[in-house]
């Protein structure tokens, strides 16, 4: 029995260590799975937070496999060892720091009233003649500074591939002119002149467009465009005397009440014999859109133009003028008119020619030497007053006609008044005249109609009794005829008085038909007597 014992025991022990290795087996898996979700979210976990990018560079194999680097200046391919174009945003990454090398990198911000400037290092080297790299971020296939700036916002920008340089408002001198670039504000009133640097894949060439900007806000790239800011519109430019003051500042005048110029400003110049003539001259003179890039080209800004062209132009153009007549004549009315129409005109045409507009161009003031303006002052006055005492005599004269005139007036509205008067009263007489005819007449007409109605109410009173007596007839003979249509109704002239007669009874009348032999009427009666009435003798009341 011993022996039969111990199979059994056996038999019933096998299965323990079984099971304890099943047991093993899968506490070991979980073990290393926990280990695995450890080591994840313990080591290959990396966290970027809010503003910042996960750059990523491949290490390669450690032991096992093949290191192909990338290619010098480009980006690594998956395999590849290098640095990755893309970029993690913020958020949970997984990356094993033993093959990957992980970096934080800060989003560009570039505020408002900046640009980002971007340079590209990665791609070929721009052709000959070519100085920007033309495309979008992350789209370059050369390396050197982008044509297009980054306008205000974030952006994820790769540091491997791009550099960014933030700048605001600038501008720099070149001789006369400001340059500006950058944050590029043209402000109402004003136009930009673009200065291209460099061409463009779009066929553009270097220099000064002709297309200006319009008022706004612009991002230029420093590198690639420069702006010129100018103002459009009309200004002011006078060239004045300077007048000869007193101690205390007031103008001082001559004998005959001129102001006294100071020699040698204003616009001065000798005329024809030989006097000094000075002169006030304004020019109002603008720059047009359509003309601010011509500008820009030939004088560079418009102080130039008012510098170098509207100031001496004005001068000049006068001068030259001028100096062709005498004091007097630019003294006198039609001449003067003459030299101001000639100085406009020509100013006008020079400034058209350099794209300058010009609305006014105004000789205000004229100075004469005293000694010239005096005696044609005092002609002038004589001529005046013997002009006033011919006007004068002229004002008498048709005074006395107005007089003449006012009295012929006078007896004219009489004259019209009597007739007036008379023409009244002719036509009062005559509608008189006429109310009485039209009187007689309508009392004619009246007795005519008087007449015309007595003789229709006789007719109404003849026809009225034929009316009255044909009806009588009718009615008549409509009894004679209803009385014999009644006869030949009941065949004969006894059978219709007949009816008459039981048609007169009462109904209350009680009829019996009795029928009597001959002799026997009496005798018959004696079964209707009790039908009778009886009148029976009244009887005595006794007190």
């Amino acid at each position: 029995m011993s022996q039969d014992r111990y199979p059994i025991q056996a038999q019933i022990a096998s299965p323990r260590p079984r099971r304890s290795w099943i047991i093993s087996g899968i506490t070991i898996v979980l073990i290393l799975v926990a280990a695995y979700f450890i080591f994840v979210w313990t080591v290959n976990r990396i966290y970027v937070p809010e503003g910042k990018s996960l750059l990523l560079q491949y290490r390669g194999p450690l032991l096992f496999g093949s290191r192909k680097e990338a290619k010098p200046g480009q980006f690594a391919e998956p395999g590849e060892i290098g640095v990755f174009e893309q970029m993690g945003g913020p958020g949970r990454h997984f990356y094993c720091p033993i093959w990957y090398e992980r970096t934080l990198v800060d989003d560009i911000i570039i505020p408002p009233g900046h640009v980002g400037v971007v340079k590209s290092k990665m791609g070929e080297p721009l052709p000959t003649g070519e100085f920007l790299v033309d495309g979008e971020l992350g789209e370059t296939k050369h390396n050197g500074i982008l044509r297009k700036v980054l306008a205000p916002g974030r952006y994820r920008v790769n540091p491997f591939a791009y550099d960014v340089s933030v700048i605001g408002k600038e501008k720099h001198q070149s001789g006369a002119q400001t340059k500006h670039s950058g944050w590029v504000h043209i402000p109402t009133g004003y136009v930009g002149v673009v200065t291209k640097l460099s061409g463009d894949a779009q066929g553009g060439k270097a220099g000064i467009r002709e297309e200006v900007l319009p008022p706004g806000l612009y991002p230029i790239n420093r590198k690639s465009e420069q702006v010129d800011i100018i103002e459009i519109g009309y200004r002011e430019l006078s060239n004045s005397v300077t007048q000869v003051t007193d101690a205390r500042g007031n103008p001082m005048f001559d004998d005959s009440g001129e102001p006294i110029p100071m020699p040698e400003t204003g616009i001065n110049f000798p005329s024809n014999d030989g006097f000094e003539i000075q002169m006030d001259f304004t020019a109002i003179w603008g720059v047009m859109p359509e003309n601010a890039a011509k500008i820009i080209r030939q004088f560079g800004s418009i102080e130039a133009v008012e510098n170098k062209v509207v100031g001496p132009q004005a001068e000049s153009i006068c001068r030259n003028n001028g100096s062709t007549l005498g004091a007097v004549e630019l003294l006198i009315g039609e001449s003067r008119q003459e030299f101001q129409q000639n100085v406009s005109a020509q100013f006008q045409d020079v400034l058209e020619e350099k794209g300058v507009s010009l609305l006014y161009g105004l000789v205000r003031h004229i100075y004469i030497p005293q000694q010239v303006r005096l005696p044609i002052q005092q002609s002038f006055i004589a001529d005046e007053l013997k002009l006033t005492r011919d006007q004068e005599t002229l004002t008498a004269k048709t005074e006395a006609t107005l007089r003449e005139e006012e009295r012929k007036v006078d007896l004219e509205a009489e004259r019209v008044r009597v007739e007036t008067d008379r023409q009244i009263a002719s036509v009062l007489a005559e509608a008189d005249r006429e109310a009485k005819e039209i009187e007689a007449e309508t009392q004619q007409k009246i007795a005519v109609i008087d007449r015309q109605a007595a003789e229709l109410d006789a007719k109404k009173i003849v026809l009225l009794g034929q009316a009255d007596a044909i009806a009588e007839k009718l009615q008549q003979e409509a009894k004679a005829d209803k009385f014999r249509l009644a006869i030949e109704a009941f065949g004969g002239g006894e059978a219709y008085t007949r009816w008459q007669f039981a048609e007169g009874l009462p109904e209350s009348m009680d009829l019996q038909m009795i029928y009597a032999g001959d002799g026997t009427l009496w005798t018959d009666m004696k079964g209707i007597v009790p039908t009778l009435p009886v009148h029976q003798a009244p009887t005595k009341r006794s007190n």
